[in-house]
Formats: structure tokens, C-alpha cells, sequence
């Protein structure tokens, strides 16, 4: 947050900048919040992280198991979900979470990020991603072997993960996707950073005499219907002087 203060207000060293780019905890996300409403231009809400997994019969529960433990290990702040319509992954993947958890380093911060993280059984492939696409996550990942044709279910989610091997953490690292995602939900709004957040977009127009022959009246009209009577003048005179 000390970072994001120094970009936004500019220090002797540091110039102030237009935007600030990138992920982190929820004190960096409050920090660009807040130089968000005081004029500085942000990528997007991001931080702490998360990751929903929908698994199927056909997902390996260590796989799953230790993708939901490789989250909840970034922070307390952390929360992973597990959606599945089998009781049976569920089970599986609570068993293999318990055992994994056990030789982690930072089981501290895993065990307390599980405190408020969530397994859900849902009735049906539709109905889970009913679920996910509301939660709209950062990280889901499809463990399933029918991952690709399941994908197409998804509406929100900030990165998608495709398959058993299609690990969360490679994407963190080495696959080549964009890190910096929306977290709590604004997965519903935002898109992750890409080449197209760099660019700023400005649109040019020029109005010429038969442009004013053909749009006039629409102008002058809608003007008009506002009560905006100086900008019908604008479109007046100008089609008047033809």
C-alpha cells in the first residue's frame, strides 16, 4: 500500500503516474481504492485471492485437493471453493486436503483461510455453474476430463483453468496467462489486465456540409426535447449557413 500511495501522490524519487496496475492483499486493494476516488485510474479491484474448482467423477481428488491447499496458502484473507454434483468428490477431496495439509509450511495460514471456504453438492452440472458463475471467481478450475465442452458454461470468471492438469499454479507462473485478475465477485465486470488496459482510446470526428444536411433535424430535435436550447442553437446556425 506504501507503493501504491508513493505512484498515486508522487515522491522526490517517484513521478505520479495516470494508472496503477496489479494484484495483492486487501490492504493494497483498498489502497487503490481509495486513490481511485481521488482521481488516480486503476486496472481493476484485485486481492486477496481465490479459486473455485468444479470437479466431476473423472477429476484426480489429489489434484484438486492440493490446487484448493496452493490458494489458501497465499493468506488468511484466501478463500477456495469446491462445487461438484458427486458426494463422492467431495469426500475424496476433504480426505486428500487433510493429508496434503500436513507437510505444508504454512498450514497456519491454509487452516485459517478454510475457516471460511465452502464444498457445495448441487443437483446438476447446470445448477453448479449457476453457483459458480454468481460467485464469478478469479481462478476456476474445471477438473474433468470433459473440462473443454464444460467450459462453455462459464460466463464470469477472471482466468479458467482447463482439466485435471491445468494447474492453478501454472498460471501463476510459467503458462503464459495474465496474473492479475478480479477477486470478490467483480469477475461480473472487470476482465483481467491484458495489452488492451495499456491503451487509452481517443475518438476523432469531422462533421462536414452534407453531414449536416442528414443530421440536423435529429440533433436539433433531440436538443430540443432535453430543453437544451444552446446546443439546437449549435446545430442551427450551422445548417442555416448552408
Amino acid at each position: 500500500m506504501q507503493a501504491i500511495a508513493a505512484m498515486a501522490y508522487g515522491t522526490e524519487t517517484i513521478d505520479k503516474v495516470y494508472k496503477i496496475f496489479g494484484p495483492g492483499n486487501q490492504y493494497v486493494t483498498a489502497a487503490k481504492s481509495i486513490v481511485n476516488v481521488q482521481g488516480t485510474a486503476i486496472d481493476m479491484p484485485a486481492g486477496p485471492s481465490e479459486v473455485a474448482v468444479f470437479a466431476d467423477e473423472s477429476c484426480v481428488p489429489a489434484f484438486v485437493a492440493a490446487d484448493l491447499l496452493s490458494q489458501a496458502e497465499h493468506g488468511p484473507d484466501s478463500q477456495v471453493l469446491l462445487v461438484s454434483s458427486s458426494e463422492n468428490v467431495l469426500q475424496n477431496v476433504a480426505e486428500e486436503m487433510e493429508m496434503q495439509l500436513q507437510a505444508l509450511p504454512r498450514k497456519s495460514f491454509i487452516t485459517e483461510a478454510l475457516q471460511h471456504s465452502i464444498f457445495i453438492k448441487t443437483s446438476s452440472i447446470d445448477k453448479a455453474f449457476d453457483i459458480l458463475n454468481d460467485y464469478a471467481p478469479e481462478h476456476l478450475i474445471i477438473a474433468s476430463s470433459n473440462a473443454l465442452e464444460i467450459s462453455e458454461k462459464v460466463v464470469n470468471a477472471g482466468s479458467v483453468f482447463i482439466g485435471n492438469y491445468s494447474s492453478e499454479s501454472a498460471g501463476d507462473y510459467a503458462s503464459g496467462t495474465n496474473h492479475t485478475l478480479p477477486t470478490n465477485g467483480n469477475a461480473r465486470a472487470y476482465s483481467g489486465v491484458s495489452v488492451d488496459s495499456f491503451v487509452k482510446k481517443i475518438t476523432f470526428q469531422e462533421v462536414k456540409k452534407d453531414g449536416i444536411k442528414s443530421i440536423a433535424d435529429i440533433v436539433e430535435s433531440m436538443a430540443e426535447a432535453e430543453g437544451l436550447q444552446a446546443h439546437q442553437q449549435a446545430m442551427i446556425l450551422r445548417r442555416q449557413s448552408l
